[in-house]
């Protein structure tokens, strides 16, 4: 286990701390994000780098691996977390100069949270669209602390019901997003048989999605045992590269969005498949995958929270791929 006590500057002349746990330091400047260890050193354009130190947070380290770029990020291992550069490139590993350094997952959160909300400022929102959002680049000038604080909105009840938080419609202070003006918010009528009209209900699903104002951001809205369904809507680049360390099932359900995929240990190519509206595919545990969506687009996630997936895939008691063909 590494040393997980953080530390941090003085601001730096560009008005940003720098901050470190264990080994890694990192440092920002008005374009770039430095990441430094013993005997290594790596530099990310730092809007890319809070995208992706944004979702790490939000998602709590997500499931597997998530990689920054190529070269940096993080894998979780639910209640600690492996903080690693070059452990999944094969150029670092060849020449030994990859690190990784373990922690509690309690001592790496403080201090990603502290680095971004330093290192973010007035006007960028790392969880928006480009279009959506302001420059990252610059000296320090103020902060966007509410959106990179901003809580889950969580319904009372299942959605539709009775007494739910009111996420729906106009009333939900969620605009349609530009992308989804054509999206029908028609709600579908409900005729309950008399005793049951709080017990069934249904709602406009695809008029949910069209308020979201996050970008590959997968919410919760269905949980039987380990089934999670997750909608999410995506635009532009994933900010991340995620390394699988279970079976993910994708359901597009409008526009399109093409996903590279690669080897999870090493990065070599896999394969490239574009995704349109009605087609399902299932990301193999074995892997990573970065997705690009040309126009903002709704997908859907299932992904089984079972605790012990990782070590059946990883002692191969389990098949990568859920189906032969």
């Amino acid at each position: 286990m590494g040393d997980g006590k953080a530390q941090h500057s003085t601001p730096n002349r560009h008005g940003y701390h720098a901050f470190q746990i264990g080994g890694f330091k990192f440092e920002r400047d008005e374009y770039f994000a430095h990441i430094s260890w013993p005997g290594g050193n790596h530099i990310m354009p730092v809007d890319k780098f809070l995208k992706a130190l944004m979702r790490d947070v939000a998602w709590n380290f997500f499931y597997g691996v998530v990689n920054f770029d190529e070269v940096f990020g993080t894998t979780n291992h639910y209640g600690t977390v492996d903080v690693f550069a070059g452990l999944y490139n094969g150029g670092y590993r060849a020449r030994n100069k990859h690190r990784m350094e373990t922690f509690r997952s309690d001592e790496v959160r403080p201090v990603f949270e502290a680095m971004l909300d330093d290192w973010t400022i007035e006007g960028f929102d790392p969880f928006a669209a480009p279009e959506e959002t302001g420059t990252a680049f610059g000296p320090k000038r103020g902060n966007n602390h509410a959106a990179v604080t901003r809580k889950r909105v969580v319904a009372r009840r299942m959605v539709g019901l009775n007494d739910d938080t009111p996420l729906r419609g106009d009333e939900s202070g969620f605009r349609v997003n530009r992308h989804f003006a054509d999206v029908d918010q028609t709600e579908p009528e409900v005729h309950a048989e008399p005793g049951f009209e709080n017990e069934v209900h249904a709602f406009n699903f695809f008029a949910y999605l069209s308020r979201s104002d996050v970008t590959w951001n997968p919410s919760i809205t269905s949980v039987v045992k380990d089934s999670l369904v997750c909608p999410t809507t995506e635009e532009f680049v994933l900010p991340i590269i995620h390394g699988n360390d279970r079976v993910e099932w994708f359901v597009q359900l409008s526009d399109e969005i093409h996903w590279d995929v690669t080897d999870r240990e090493t990065g070599a190519p896999r394969a490239r498949v574009v995704m349109k509206a009605g087609d399902v595919a299932a990301m193999p545990a074995d892997i990573r995958h970065q997705g690009f969506s040309p126009k903002r687009s709704m997908l859907l996630v299932w992904e089984n929270a079972d605790s012990e997936l990782p070590e059946l895939y990883a002692k191969k008691k389990l098949k990568p791929n859920p189906v032969d063909f």
